[in-house]
């Protein structure tokens, strides 16, 4: 049974799992899916084609499912889908997707703070923490337990790859390698996210083998294409290896210097 405070307006084509509770003065639109056993606090809005999981936390005034900003966007139903277990603090924003057939994605077990917007089509993974006030454009794609320090502003279509590490108050234009950790206007990479990587279980093996492709890329005086050249000569890759690799191989706006 899920408790609805009496001030709360629900649409009565929206569904609500078992377990939720809604607090006052919030609003849900009619397309919303509301997983089992989230919380609202007060003042929270979720509107438009929005499929909520289960067990997240909407703290005051977060607004989630509303039109994306973008001047192509001409009414046309577009969605978002939001995973498990995250907590969503005050005055969030979170839009849809700007085109039918394209959902914006928040994975599981993130926390964004305070004043977070994450715009249109991004891709957030799991795992992420995102600090206050961070502003994400249209189109970005971040990996899993990624860390964004707060006030830190990226560029749409940016990378954001797998542990990588953000300072705070940065400005991000470019794509950031996995693994690696930056801060600055312009972002500049300056190592790897070691400690960050112990504390999440990485075995020192691990961590050596990630200091040697980091090496590669960024120490040695190599464009991409040179490094990418060297590393398809190695014998083998680890699996944290390839990762990097792959992601630097994909990259369309080309790495954080």
């Amino acid at each position: 049974m899920s408790f609805i405070h009496p001030t709360a307006i629900i649409h009565p084509g929206a569904v609500i799992g078992e377990g939720c509770e809604i607090g006052p003065w919030c609003q849900i639109g009619p397309d919303v899916v509301l997983g089992r056993n989230n919380i609202l606090h007060s003042n929270v809005i979720i509107m438009g084609l929005a499929e909520i999981g289960d067990a997240n936390r909407f703290f005051a005034y977060a607004v989630i499912g509303t039109d994306p900003q973008d001047l192509k966007y001409k009414g046309e139903q577009t969605g978002l889908r939001i995973g498990h277990r995250n907590t969503i603090r005050e005055f969030v924003t979170v839009n849809r997707s700007n085109q039918a057939g394209e959902l914006t994605l928040v994975g599981d077990d993130n926390l964004l703070m305070e004043y977070v917007h994450v715009a249109h089509n991004c891709k957030l993974g799991s795992g992420c923490v995102i600090a206050n006030s961070v502003q994400l454009a249209g189109h970005i794609v971040i990996g899993d337990q990624v860390s964004i320090g707060g006030l830190t502003a990226v560029h749409q279509f940016v990378h954001i790859g797998t542990q990588a590490f953000v300072g705070g108050a940065s400005a991000v234009k470019k794509d950031i390698a996995p693994y690696t950790r930056g801060m600055g206007n312009p972002y500049k990479t300056v190592g790897l996210n070691s400690v960050g990587l112990l504390r999440k279980g990485f075995s020192s093996e691990s961590l050596a083998a990630l200091k040697q492709i980091y090496k590669l890329f960024y120490r040695q005086g190599l464009n991409v294409s040179q490094a990418l050249a060297e590393a398809s000569q190695w014998p083998a890759l680890t699996p944290e290896q390839q990762i990097f690799v792959d992601f630097v191989r994909s990259s369309e706006r080309g790495l954080s210097a």
